[in-house]
């Protein structure tokens, strides 16, 4: 952290606490912490200016509000050394705006955070000066080490355990931070391979790669061994894996838990190479300030997949802005599953019967005995989601489901899993997929396995959710004998007799028959 940087005030005495640092007091601070009200943070970067509100399950916020300007800040800073003029006066209108907004919706705190253009541009203190001045909000400016530290802190609010590097390129600076496993971040450091430093560079594209491999160079021997997982950080690298997606036909358009081989990130700064940058934008919907700037970062990326060698590529959307609400939490509150406490939090604010999806897990998790924890994790999440749509029109209700599964701003699922998790939750409400507009094609992202098993849950979740509203495994219990290819459902009371009619029958019998067994009931009285 700079120095010099305005720390932020504590919300109920209005003054400095020097134990909090300047992010201000601890959001979650107890054990129980799970929901959080609206908290808000601008972001100040070298090309955009953005203000994001969070909202809803602490563990895996949704986002409330989210607006982005491209303002360029730091735009032509390697020929001046300061910020664009044009740059500082839209920043300037854009968080007038934000400070305004965040009034409006009640966001306590909001935090504004300036990354690479304001610390290093002779004019950034004076920039910093007039934003208080004119709109009350108090910047703070990260220095590099920080913010690659935040940055990492984003990638573990989606992936609690993750390992690897993660690389975050902003308009003037490229931060990379190592992942140990368990929420520790190590080594951290940063670099001026921005696009927008790039541009700057005298002597050609032949000086700028000269620079870009030198600067990587070095980083690569700082860091040391080869990173199982690179996690890229940032608009440019995720407008690359926009034209990865459409130059492989790639089916599912969600940009989180991406992944990509190398050997695919260099085919596709080949196409990005070879093709007109107005069909590019024609075929991702990417703006043209962040497209000028994807031939430079790629350019970046070819080095740092060589020099690095990494196994495999995943995008982030999560980095600095939900780094600053992970700093936040405490040890307890970060290990806990973000998919799971999302769905959670979705069942409490959307569900008939909050709290019946564990009841439902109970119910169902006989089928799955031998499944893998990553398994019965898809199931419990499924089990907790499984009627967060009812509102839906019952025509459409199935379709909502898988949309709402599979392109959900979820973290901690990786794509196949969103659309094993989607298939469960269409199939809870619908018995066959045809007569929707399911896209067939997402099908080949898992194994013909897991297509049946996806259908096996939401047969299952289809019968337990009507067979009893309240705790169906009072009322009866599954038990699955694959050697001798049986489903038994014992019936334990005489309610779960009565319970058990023609259409719990019928559901019951459908869920065999998707399991390839025979469905027997065994009735007590």
């Amino acid at each position: 952290m700079t120095g010099d940087a305005t720390p932020v005030l504590d919300r109920d005495t209005a003054e400095p606490h020097p134990d909090w640092g300047p992010f201000g007091a601890p959001l979650f601070d107890g054990p129980q912490a799970r929901a959080l009200s609206r908290v808000g943070v601008i972001d100040i970067g070298s090309n955009s200016v953005r203000l994001v509100v969070f909202d809803g399950a602490a563990r895996s916020p949704a986002y409330f509000f989210n607006e982005k300007i491209l303002c360029g800040l730091g735009a032509g800073f390697a020929e001046t050394g300061r910020l664009s003029p044009d740059g500082r006066a839209r920043a300037l209108v854009a968080l007038k705006r934000f400070a305004a907004l965040a009034l409006g919706m009640d966001v306590s705190p909001l935090v504004t955070v300036a990354t690479a253009a304001v610390r290093d541009s002779e004019d950034g203190d004076e920039f910093r000066a007039e934003v208080e001045a004119e709109t009350g909000l108090r910047m703070v400016v990260v220095d590099g080490a920080e913010e690659a530290r935040l940055s990492a802190q984003g990638v573990l609010l989606g992936w609690p355990g993750a390992q690897g590097l993660i690389c975050d390129i902003g308009g003037s600076s490229m931060e990379l931070a190592k992942l140990l496993g368990e929420g520790k971040v190590g080594r951290c450091e940063t670099s001026d391979l921005g696009p927008l430093k790039l541009m700057g560079i005298k002597g050609g594209k032949k000086a700028m790669r000269a620079h870009i491999k030198d600067r990587i160079g070095q980083l690569a021997a700082d860091f040391g061994e080869r990173p199982e997982r690179l996690f890229l950080v940032g608009g440019s690298w995720r407008a690359i894996a926009r034209i990865d997606m459409e130059r492989r036909g790639y089916p599912l358009k969600v940009l989180h838990e991406y992944r990509m081989t190398p050997r695919a990130i260099m085919e596709t700064i080949k196409y990005i190479e070879q093709t007109d940058t107005d069909t590019l934008r024609g075929q991702t919907g990417t703006s043209e300030a962040r497209m000028r700037l994807v031939p430079l970062a790629s350019e970046v990326l070819r080095v740092l997949v060589r020099s690095f060698k990494p196994r495999e590529v995943a995008i982030s959307s999560y980095g600095i802005r939900e780094g600053l609400l992970y700093e936040q939490m405490n040890d307890e509150l970060r290990r806990r599953d973000p998919l799971i406490e999302a769905a959670r939090h979705a069942e409490a604010q959307n569900a008939r019967l909050p709290g019946f999806g564990r009841a439902l897990y109970k119910f169902v998790e006989p089928l799955f005995a031998s499944a893998r924890p990553e398994r019965k994790r898809l199931v419990r999440a499924a089990c907790l989601l499984h009627d967060v749509s009812w509102r839906a029109h019952p025509d459409y209700r199935a379709e909502v489901c898988f949309d709402n599964a599979t392109r959900a701003n979820l973290g901690g699922m990786t794509h196949a899993e969103r659309v094993f998790l989607g298939l469960a939750l269409l199939h809870r409400y619908k018995s066959s997929r045809s007569g929707t507009n399911f896209n067939t094609e997402l099908l080949n992202l898992l194994p013909e396995t897991d297509v049946i098993q996806a259908e096996i849950l939401g047969r299952a979740m289809r019968f337990g959710a009507m067979f009893a509203l309240d705790r169906p495994t009072d009322h009866g219990r599954l038990k699955l004998f694959p050697k001798k290819k049986l489903l038994r459902l014992h019936l334990l009371t005489g309610s779960g007799c009565d319970l058990f009619g023609e259409v719990a029958e019928a559901r019951f019998q459908a869920l065999a028959g998707a399991i390839g067994v025979e469905g027997v009931v065994i009735r007590d009285v």
